[in-house]
Formats: structure tokens, sequence, C-alpha cells
């Protein structure tokens, strides 16, 4: 290489480093450095300082086609068509729902476009805080809109009504110049009837949410895909959104903006799974209130008994009294179930005839129960379930009141067959006469239970005892 051309790729040298020694200079020095926000006079300072960091960040961009790789700052990003997250995204929505109206499926779109940004704004601030070493949550919060511009979402421009504070006065409203989305709206020339910048929305309610670590949303009052001149924000607390919302004069009513909350589907469960435990709650003090109040039926019964001497009176007091306690039974173990819309029939059959057995016992320890359950894993609904526990109970004691003389045996059996069911139950013991089974204030019980979950009744009396055929369906 010749002496010349050796002093030439010098001085080139020297001139890339005054460049590289410009740019270095021009980072430090606020006054020199291009403005992508406008905020009021309060914040300028703190938002050069911004300026200086976010430009610092991204001064160190590479493109590696090759490897199919776009880093900033050692952090790897990627390009999408701004389209594609605007008008087109909002066209596949209704294309994919064209069973349901328009504004449904707009609002459908709206709710996943504003939950994606408002992720990606929280998580862009978390990194870039961590690796600018952000404390201070305006500091914090002032990175957002530069780093904003710097990524070709917008040009932010805060008004000077604005109170960025770190609790529920929390507001700011502010202009977004330039929004991606909008601008999509204007270069396809379409014009929007609704405002368009949802993703505007999300990611800048995202970012200074995890800024100031309290919930905030954001609603576009205004938006250039409308025809306005601006493309104008609010954002506060989600709880007090609607309040500034109505301070503001535009075209829309304040009561018919979409307020977006992030995660609208997670908010409402929340909401729903509140309104469930104070159900549950409702409904197990009523539970308990009227297990109470059988209990004292019961206890008076018992009472009222002991004066009694009437043998067969006694009798009827003992199955009003069983009657009683059975119902008590049957509340006790459909209401102390996790899930009281739905009874697994063969455990609820099991503690039944168990109770039963608790009950009979003592007067009639010679009686043997003889039980099978044919069904497993059927769920019955309570409105089946309970009359079933009175019906079993009916049927129990008539047969220990009438059928034995102290000895005998009673039998259920439950089984199922192409989704019909049918009870069979009885005993062994000397029958019912006609007489008998007309005047029976239990078989009288047993035909309106059955009426209740239009069950079919057969009766039969015979030599071999009394039989009961119950056939219904669920």
């Amino acid at each position: 290489m010749e002496k010349s051309d050796k002093i030439a790729d010098l001085h080139k040298e020297i001139e890339s480093l005054k460049a590289e020694n410009k740019k270095l200079k021009d980072q430090l020095n606020f006054s020199s450095i291009a403005k992508t926000v406008i905020v009021p006079d309060d914040f300028k300072d703190i938002f050069l300082e911004a300026e200086r960091n976010v430009r610092s960040y991204f001064s160190e961009t590479n493109k590696i086609a090759e490897n199919g790789e776009i880093t900033i700052s050692g952090e790897r990003y990627i390009l999408i068509r701004s389209a594609a997250l605007s008008f087109e995204f909002i066209d596949a929505l209704r294309e994919m729902y064209g069973n349901r109206s328009k504004e449904e499926a707009h609002r459908i779109g709206q709710n996943f476009l504003f939950d994606i940004a408002h992720v990606l704004g929280k998580e862009d601030a978390k990194a870039f805080h961590k690796k600018m070493k952000l404390k201070d949550p305006v500091q914090k919060l002032s990175a957002g809109p530069v780093h904003f511009a710097f990524t070709g979402w917008a040009n932010v421009e805060i008004l000077p009504e604005s109170s960025p504070t770190p609790d529920n006065d929390y507001f700011i409203k502010y202009h977004h110049h330039n929004s991606f989305e909008a601008q999509s709206w204007i270069k396809a020339k379409r014009k929007a009837n609704f405002p368009v910048c949802i993703m505007n929305s999300g990611y800048s309610s995202g970012w200074c949410e995890e800024s100031f670590g309290i919930p905030l949303t954001a609603v576009e009052i205004e938006c250039e895909a409308h025809g306005d001149e601006h493309c104008t924000f609010i954002m506060a607390p989600p709880d007090r959104i609607h309040e500034y919302l109505k301070e503001e004069k535009t075209y829309q009513d304040p009561d018919d903006y979409d307020v977006p909350v992030f995660f609208q589907r997670k908010y409402n469960e929340e909401k729903l799974n509140a309104s469930l435990k104070q159900k549950e709650t409702l409904l197990q003090e009523v539970h308990h209130r009227v297990k109470n109040n059988l209990q004292i039926i019961s206890s008076l019964l018992n009472l009222q008994k002991r004066g009694i001497k009437d043998r067969q009176l006694a009798k009827e007091f003992d199955t009003s009294i069983a009657r009683v306690n059975t119902m008590a039974v049957v509340q006790e173990m459909i209401y102390s179930s996790k899930d009281v819309s739905s009874i697994n029939i063969q455990d609820y059959f099991e503690k039944l005839v168990h109770s039963l057995y608790q009950i009979y016992e003592t007067s009639s320890s010679k009686i043997d129960f003889d039980v099978e359950i044919n069904i497993k894993n059927v769920i019955f609904d309570p409105d089946i379930a309970i009359p079933l526990g009175l019906i079993i109970n009916e049927i129990s004691c008539n047969s220990f009141k009438h059928a034995f003389d102290g000895k005998g045996t009673f039998y259920l059996n439950l089984k199922e067959k192409n989704g019909k069911f049918e009870l069979v139950a009885g005993d062994n013991g000397k029958g019912i006469s006609e007489e008998d089974e007309k005047d029976s204030l239990g078989m009288s019980l047993i035909e309106i239970l059955c009426e209740q979950i239009d069950a079919d009744l057969k009766v039969k009396n015979s030599k071999k005892g009394l039989e009961y055929k119950i056939s219904f369906s669920i």
C-alpha cells in the first residue's frame, strides 16, 4: 500500500472518530437532543434525562438478517406490519365471528389487543427499568413515552392538566401523534366510527401501571381515524376512569365508552367467584338454620312423647321423629358437600341407609338390612335425591311399624338400565292390609313424593312381604 493511501485511510478513521465523539457529546448535552415527547414545563428536566437514557439504549442497534435477528442493547426485537395489528386484525375478527354482530366482533378484538398490549407495556417497562437501573416511579414513567416513540408506536404529548401521582388520584390526559393504529386506517383510506388506538391504550397503561405499581387503564376519547384533530387519551385507575370521562366534552356519551379492563375475562371471573362465595356462605347459613330448626322440632316431639301413655300414639310420635331426623340427615348430607348442585347417589344412599339403621337399631335390633346399589358414580340433582331419601324413609318406617314382630329383613336395591333407574324396597314381613294401605299417612306421602320426581310406583303385597317398585329417570 502506497503512502498516500495510508494517509487517506488515516483521515477517514479520524473523521469517523470525530463523528462518534460528536454523537457522544450530543447525548450528554440535553439541549441538542431532538425531543420525541412534548410535556408541561414541570416535567421537562426529567423527560430530557429520559431522552438521553432511551437514546443511549437504542444507539446499540444491530440487524443481522442472516440470523433473522434485530438486537437493541443486547435485547432481541421483532418487526410487525402496523396494519396487521389494526384494521386488518379487526377485519379478520369480524370474518371469524361472522355469526355475531360487528360490534361484538369489534369488542372481542379490542379486548384481545388491549390485553396483549398491556402485557407488552408492563414487561417492556420491567425489562427497561432493570436495564437502565431506574428506581423513581416518575423516572420509570418518563422513559415510557420516549421508548414508545423509538419503537414506532407514536409520539406522546402529555397535557398540562395531568397529575401522575402514585395513588388512586393518578390522572394523565395525553395525545398520541402519528399513532401507528390511526395512521394505518388513514393510509388505507378507511374512516372508523369508533376510536381505533386500542393497543396504544393498552401499552401506555401497562408501562405506567408497572412504573407506579397501581392498576391503570386508558381510554381513547378522540381519534384521528374518526376524523378528530388528535388521538387523545385519558389514563386513570379503573374505578375512577368514568369520573374523568364525564368531565370531557366529546361526541360520545361518557357512559357509552367501552372502558378496557386488563384481562376482562379474569376480572369478570374474580367478580363471579366473589359473588359465588357470598352465595355459598349464605347457603351454608341457611343450611345451619334449617338443621337447627329440625333438631329443635325433633327435641320438642321427644319432650311431648314422654308424657304420652298411649302406646299407639307414642308409636306415631316415633314415626314423626324419624321423619324429622331423616330430613335432617338428608339436609346434612347434601349441604355439607362441596357441590350442592350434584350428588353422587351411591355415596348418598349408603350414608342414608346407615343413618336409618342407627335410628331403628335400638328399638328393632333384630332387623337385618340387605342393601344393594348397582350403580356407580351417577350424579343426581337434589330435586330428585331429596324426595328419594324421604321415600326410603317412609318405606323403612312403614316396614318397622307394621311388618315385623321383633325380627325380619328390610331390603333395598337400586339399579340402572339404559338411563332408567329402578328402586326396589321392601321386607319379608306380614305385609299390609288394603284398609291400612288406604289409611296410611306413610303411603300417601310416598305417592306424593313419587309424583314430585315423576316416578312410576307399584306396590306388591304378598305372603313373602311388602315390596315397592319405583321407576324414574334423571
